[in-house]
């Protein structure tokens, strides 16, 4: 400041003086104005170096630099935020399998998270969690996995080869993803010595942060919507149904009470994030829940059905209505029930501790008594009946399940457990990567090469092993209503799995 000053009063010591202009008040205002515009400009000056060196590492990520961030039309992907149970995020696996190939992208395929880690909250009620929320805390979850070495890929349980084959959509696991868009090494992540990269777990919280959209959207990078079940239906070439209100809302009586001030309206997909858009030119887009079911004549979050102007999406509609197991989880699920049960049996379906579910034991069993009512009469006896529940064995004392297992006369009852050698043969060959290694290089997504952390821990399979056994039951199925898991078994049965 003060040399710029003395800079200044040498040149006017230098300045001839014009005749008849050594006025003092004339003087006074030109020092004046020229401390007033310098104090100004160092004021502007100031606040402007403030805001780019605030803005400059969440508006300019350094990952929105790299290659994966530039805007590279060739390699656009989706992210999205699976929740809830397994049946809930294949659900919402194979809605996001059919976003990413309606906008031409390339679907991040995510872990298979825990059971209830993630929440969504309610639709039919508009209590959901908002869509950055959800995705940070989907993203803190699948690092937990990783560092914790319990990860495994959707692609590790469910049988993606027939998509693959037919380039219906492009696929990358997660991990290689984040190794590619985080610019880390995700595999330093489960060293033995964390204190040597304790700065690897705040780049991943970083960035983590940057894709769930928490900073905001980031021109030609990232395009995080913040839509939900609660303002909108997704819809595909529906011809004159793009913005026009859904039929359902919130009533007047819950609008007041939740102070609701939006309204559902049906979107078309394709014309908000497609091309032309400013979703469209982004390299990463970033939905929030993908889960929908149906609800009073609607769809609480996707109405995709068909696609009868384009065959490759209709097609594809139909091609991922059943996605099976892995081969190996169906080999095991058939071997137990071929080698175990040997005999035609019931599969009896029950869900009795989770949700809704835990209010409705009568009902559950009582179907189920009627449905043994009827084989008993038709003979012959002991029927077998393969059980898969979440009631623990010590807990059936007291219960229809216990006054089965009494009657060993009329029924020879089966489970599987976590813990049998079948299960954890199968577990352990998965958790060799021999699935996830064909996954890789079929998307052409390895990142150097390099392989990722192997588990520590065995995959909880048990679910997947025990649907498998009820799609091979003979006898019939016995599922809890409004279940879906009983749902995923019928699919699996109508899709004759269990077939030689």
């Amino acid at each position: 400041m003060d040399s710029t000053l003395h800079f200044n009063r040498t040149k006017w010591k230098k300045r001839p003086n014009p005749p008849n202009c050594k006025t003092p008040l004339l003087t006074f205002f030109i020092l004046l104005f020229c401390i007033v515009f310098f104090i100004s400009s160092k004021s502007l000056f100031s606040t402007s170096i403030l805001q780019i060196s605030t803005n400059s590492k969440s508006d300019i990520p350094l990952q929105c630099t790299t290659t994966i961030g530039a805007g590279d039309s060739s390699e656009n992907f989706l992210w999205y935020a699976p929740h809830s149970g397994f049946s809930n995020q294949l659900s919402e696996f194979k809605n996001a399998i059919l976003m990413a190939a309606i906008l031409n992208r390339t679907l991040i395929v995510p872990p298979v998270l825990d059971h209830h880690a993630v929440a969504l909250g309610s639709c039919p009620k508009f209590r959901v969690l908002n869509a950055n929320d959800l995705r940070f805390k989907v993203w803190n979850h699948s690092i937990e996995l990783i560092i914790d070495r319990r990860y495994t890929s959707m692609a590790d349980i469910i049988d993606l080869s027939s998509l693959i084959s037919i380039s219906a959509v492009k696929f990358i696991d997660f991990r290689v993803f984040v190794s590619m868009w985080c610019g880390v090494n995700i595999n330093l992540v489960c060293s033995k010595d964390l204190s040597k990269h304790s700065s690897l777990h705040e780049s991943l919280r970083q960035c983590g942060s940057l894709l769930s959209g928490l900073n905001g959207n980031v021109k030609n990078c990232l395009f995080a919507s913040e839509e939900d079940c609660r303002m909108t239906v997704w819809t595909y070439q529906k011809d004159g149904e793009d913005g026009i209100l859904d039929s359902f809302q919130p009533d007047d009586e819950l609008k007041t009470k939740k102070k609701i001030t939006f309204v559902r309206k049906r979107r078309d997909v394709h014309r908000t994030f497609g091309p032309g858009s400013e979703a469209g030119s982004a390299s990463i887009l970033a939905f929030g829940s993908l889960f929908t079911a149906p609800y009073k004549g609607s769809e609480s979050h996707i109405d995709i059905h068909e696609a009868p102007q384009d065959q490759r999406i209709q097609s594809l509609i139909q091609k991922i209505e059943f996605i099976p197991f892995v081969p190996e989880i169906i080999n095991c699920g058939k071997m137990f029930a071929l080698q175990t049960i040997k005999a035609p049996f019931l599969c009896a379906q029950l869900r009795l501790l989770d949700g809704q579910f835990k209010n409705h034991w009568r009902a559950t069993f009582r179907a189920l008594k009627e449905k043994l009512d009827f084989l008993k009469e038709k003979g012959p006896l002991p029927i077998h009946v393969f059980v898969m529940t979440d009631l623990p064995m010590r807990n059936w004392t007291g219960t229809y399940l216990g006054d089965l297992e009494k009657d060993s006369d009329a029924f020879k009852l089966f489970i599987l457990r976590e813990g049998d050698k079948l299960v954890m043969d199968t577990a352990k060959k998965l958790v060799s990567g021999g699935r996830n290694a064909k996954f890789q290089p079929a998307v052409n997504s390895l990142d150097g090469g390099e392989k990722h952390c192997n588990p520590q821990s065995l995959s909880d399979i048990l679910l997947f092993v025990e649907e498998t056994v009820c799609s091979c039951a003979r006898l019939g199925l016995v599922g809890t209503a409004g279940s879906t898991i009983a749902e995923s078994i019928e699919l699996m049965r109508k899709n004759s799995i269990c077939s030689p």
